[in-house]
């Protein structure tokens, strides 16, 4: 087998590395912060947007891509701080 085994872990050159599930809850954690404050900071600008950048409900438009980058953003950021402490 080459990539993943069947008991979930990785191979490279021969030994297997495991994911901790602390990191896993800390990279979840951080996604889920990223995705409020990325959502939160489009939500405030909103009302100064222009009407072509503004959201539409089940619709792929700029709003949507506009919402994804204030997240991408804040994702970051996040990943950033804590690579300074």
């Amino acid at each position: 087998m080459n990539g993943a085994s069947r008991s979930g872990c990785f191979r490279e050159t021969g030994r297997s590395t495991r994911v901790s599930k602390p990191s896993v809850l800390v990279n979840l954690v951080q996604a889920l912060v990223a995705i409020v404050l990325g959502n939160v900071v489009y939500f405030l600008l909103l009302p100064s947007l222009p009407q072509a950048a503004r959201h539409r409900p089940f619709q792929l438009d700029l709003g949507m891509v506009i919402d994804f980058w204030f997240c991408l953003v804040a994702y970051g950021l996040i990943r950033t701080a804590r690579r300074w402490r």
